[in-house]
């Protein structure tokens, strides 16, 4: 009677923590966010999270396969496995996969921003809200601050967390254009008085995107003219719009190929900069070059500028769709990625040159000093000049519209 008394017992204590998981322990995936961030980790070891991102910079790519897996790997037993897809694309196929209801798809976590995570969110194919269950969010970022709060104008509401911040630059060879145009009148004079050494990637490629935006910004009334919206009346963008495409109509016969092409992304402009067949190139990451500088990818002369009325700035962020299979995983990968290591790890220029996504006030002395010793490299802008020209994003529900619309007053004229 005992011996039955005791085997009842042990079932009572171990089934229901045996409903938990499957046979290696993880947590369900419905009840993950109710679990303890220990048993989080715990249940992701052993696994594999597929990390989605933009794939356009060996760099970055490098950063990823190698520090990145690396540490994930001996300090969880975790796998990432980088899988190089442009943002429109992942967010077609989970439009896809959510049309048809498919509860397990491939895709752990997300490299996102703006007018796709705007989609993604309208859409319900992401998940959470997550981000109060990152230790590292709570402890190193400030919620309050609108460039976390808010992504391209849209609440983010704990879907996504922050991975780093950008800001747009140019970057120009001082050994060819010692006085650079800083403002879009002079662009237009430069490149006018120099035919074919100048162009910008095409839609939707997001730092050709950015670049519109800028001379949007100078030309149509600034940032002020472009209040935040839900929807976009398009006609009357349209008309908004006009001077600008008066603008890129003018300098169009005078642009690389005189207009009749553009390089398809930025690596393809990057590619034209450096065989030397355009004078400048632009970037949304201002210490990159200094790192392309120290792997001898690019003369020491490369420097980075930003024009006198000041350059677009934003945040990039994280996310984890609707149907993860390892939403675990992705968690301990998006932790990781915040963490004050990883986060001045890809800092230096030498290994990706991305700007810290923490609040800086509430680190350790030790990491302060980490960043502070961190040598930007002889291409990089001052924190300091960048902060006083940085300018804020307009809502994401114009991106898409202004892309569109660039194809009909542009590309087919």
């Amino acid at each position: 009677m005992r011996k039955l008394l005791f085997i009842l017992l042990i079932l009572i204590i171990v089934l229901p923590v045996a409903g938990c998981g499957n046979d290696k322990g993880e947590v369900l995936e419905e009840d993950v966010l109710e679990q303890d961030w220990d048993l989080i980790v715990a249940s992701a070891q052993g696994t594999t999270v597929n990390f989605y991102m933009w794939g356009g910079d060996d760099r970055i790519n490098s950063w990823v396969d190698n520090y990145v897996s690396q540490t994930m790997q001996e300090t969880y037993n975790i796998t990432v496995n980088r899988v190089p897809m442009d943002a429109p694309e992942f967010i077609n196929k989970l439009l896809g996969e959510k049309q048809v209801n498919r509860q397990k798809g491939s895709i752990d976590l997300l490299w996102i921003n703006g007018e796709n995570f705007r989609t993604a969110r309208q859409a319900e194919m992401l998940w959470g809200p997550f981000a109060e269950k990152i230790p590292n969010f709570n402890e190193y970022v400030d919620t309050d601050a609108l460039d976390i709060a808010f992504d391209f104008g849209f609440p983010v509401e704990g879907f996504e967390v922050p991975y780093g911040k950008a800001q747009f630059a140019f970057t120009h060879d001082t050994a060819r254009v010692s006085n650079p145009p800083r403002s879009s009148s002079e662009l237009m004079e430069w490149v006018k008085a120099n035919p074919g050494r100048f162009t910008y990637p095409e839609m939707p490629d997001f730092t050709g995107s950015v670049f519109i935006r800028h001379l949007m910004y100078e030309l149509c009334g600034g940032y002020e003219a472009f209040p935040y919206v839900e929807e976009v009346n398009i006609e009357d963008l349209n008309e908004q719009l006009q001077p600008l495409w008066a603008y890129l109509n003018d300098i169009k016969p005078y642009l690389w190929r005189q207009g009749e092409t553009y390089p398809s992304q930025i690596a393809q402009l990057d590619q034209l900069f450096t065989d030397g067949e355009v004078d400048f190139t632009m970037t949304y990451h201002p210490s990159r070059f200094s790192g392309m500088i120290d792997q001898g990818l690019v003369p020491d002369t490369v420097r980075t500028f930003v024009w006198d009325q000041g350059t677009i700035g934003n945040t990039h962020f994280l996310a984890i769709p609707f149907n993860a299979p390892n939403k675990g995983g992705a968690m301990v990968l998006a932790n990781f990625l915040m963490s004050p290591e990883a986060q001045i790890s890809k800092y230096d220029p030498t290994n990706w040159g991305d700007m810290i996504a923490l609040d800086i006030n509430k680190l350790e002395e030790k990491y302060i000093q980490e960043i502070e010793s961190t040598d930007l490299g002889i291409a990089t802008l001052s924190a300091e000049e960048l902060a006083n020209h940085r300018l804020p994003e307009i809502a994401s529900a114009y991106i898409q519209v202004i892309e569109d619309l660039w194809r009909d007053n542009v590309i087919k004229e």
